[in-house]
């Protein structure tokens, strides 16, 4: 017969653990986050359990098991590598109706510990029929699951609220965070930008109302006045609702401006961090914006306008001057008058460049050049937004390693 499955509540309850070896080492974790109160019986531990012990979370009796250490238990973990000793443990307990776990007999166990895994509230048990690798399979299966959003676990009694601004990462739907792909796949609404990992819009349930927020350049565009208002009028309904962008909601991402509109209104909001597409394309790209020897520093620069712009409030003779790295956004269509300012204002017209197109993505290309020549080639690659400008030697110890690469390529 199979096992009735039961989640314990242990929260200030003693658990019995009789061993301190690496099993009960993989189990203690389990029973102190439930809030039980451990006890182990064991003549040593593991430096692990150790630590546990130092720390006051786990009370040890450094001496074998002996006959009345089971009382007051609500459930005991019998753990040592001696069945003789194991046998005793779970007939005490057996006698005193005491659930016990055998780590070396299942079919003599009372009791089985799951392979399990959590999920924010979502908790996840298997048994297997008792074997234990089986059983972790089949819960990291699930597990990955619920992270990604694959499967369908959106809540039905207690629905999150609000608004949460999530960063999707550069582009590829694999940087997502998993924090941030578990409220995609709660939501009620999700309004997207044109630059969000739109791979993920596919994988919303059919019910979820889709906004597209896009603001393509010098073309159509929603208004961010109009978004502000689309996230406050939603979550007013009581619906969820995601603003998904690209990269991080909080760089040149307008999302403190959004957090603002929503908290006037009254509307809680929930801001979940992305991977920025001003490290993760350098990266991608095998470019490192910092690099021992190198570059201590890196600069994230917005050119929506050129240098020469009264609206611009950057610093570009202060960049010019520096050593460290620039990584400039938004920066292709201005790209020849940047690289006229830096010049101008003390960079050598040497200093490597490269641009990166659709960073992270299957169409991503490169193109490298230096602060002089940077325009031209741009143009003649016909490199096109999104694309991510990195100024900087940074650029050719990625150029290094790619030529390491080659020579040890048989």
């Amino acid at each position: 017969m199979g096992p009735y499955l039961l989640g314990l509540r242990l929260s200030g309850r003693r658990v019995l653990v009789v061993g301190g070896g690496r099993v009960a080492q993989r189990r203690v974790p389990a029973l102190l986050e439930a809030g039980a109160e451990v006890t182990v019986v064991s003549p040593s531990v593991t430096p692990a359990l150790d630590d546990l012990i130092a720390a006051g979370r786990v009370t040890w009796h450094a001496r074998p098991y002996e006959v009345g250490d089971c009382d007051g238990a609500w459930l005991v973990q019998a753990c040592t590598d001696d069945r003789s000793v194991n046998t005793a443990v779970a007939a005490e307990a057996e006698a005193k109706r005491v659930w016990c776990v055998r780590a070396d007999d299942k079919d003599a166990s009372a009791a089985w510990t799951p392979a399990t895994g959590r999920v924010d509230e979502i908790g996840v048990a298997v048994t297997a029929g008792g074997d234990p690798r089986r059983a972790a399979g089949i819960r990291d299966a699930v597990v990955e699951a619920l992270r990604d959003g694959t499967v369908d676990a959106r809540r039905n009694r207690t629905k999150p609220v609000g608004v949460a601004l999530v960063g999707g990462g550069p582009g590829d739907p694999g940087l997502i965070t998993v924090r941030g792909r578990q409220l995609l796949a709660q939501a009620d609404v999700v309004v997207a930008d044109r630059l969000a990992p739109r791979a993920l819009l596919d994988e919303l349930a059919p019910d979820v109302e889709l906004i597209d927020a896009a603001k393509v350049p010098y073309g159509r565009a929603l208004s961010q006045e109009t978004i502000n208002e689309l996230l406050v009028d939603r979550a007013r309904q009581g619906k969820f609702v995601v603003r998904l962008k690209g990269g991080d909601s909080f760089v040149f991402g307008r999302g403190g401006e959004e957090m603002i509109a929503c908290a006037e209104a009254g509307i809680p909001v929930l801001v979940v961090p992305g991977l920025t597409s001003a490290v993760a394309v350098p990266a991608a790209a095998g470019v490192p914006v910092t690099h021992r020897g190198v570059s201590q520093e890196f600069h994230v620069i917005s050119v929506h306008v050129a240098p020469d712009d009264p609206k611009s409030t950057v610093d570009w003779p202060g960049l010019a001057r520096s050593q460290g790295t620039l990584v400039l956004l938004m920066a292709v269509e201005r790209l020849a008058k940047v690289a006229e300012a830096l010049v101008r204002d003390g960079r050598s017209p040497e200093t490597p460049v490269m641009v990166v197109q659709d960073g992270t993505l299957p169409t991503q290309r490169a193109v490298t050049a230096s602060l002089s020549t940077v325009a031209d080639r741009v143009s003649a690659a016909g490199i096109r937004p999104p694309a991510i400008v990195i100024v900087g030697d940074v650029v050719r110890v990625g150029q290094e390693v790619e030529m390491v690469r080659a020579e040890r390529l048989p």
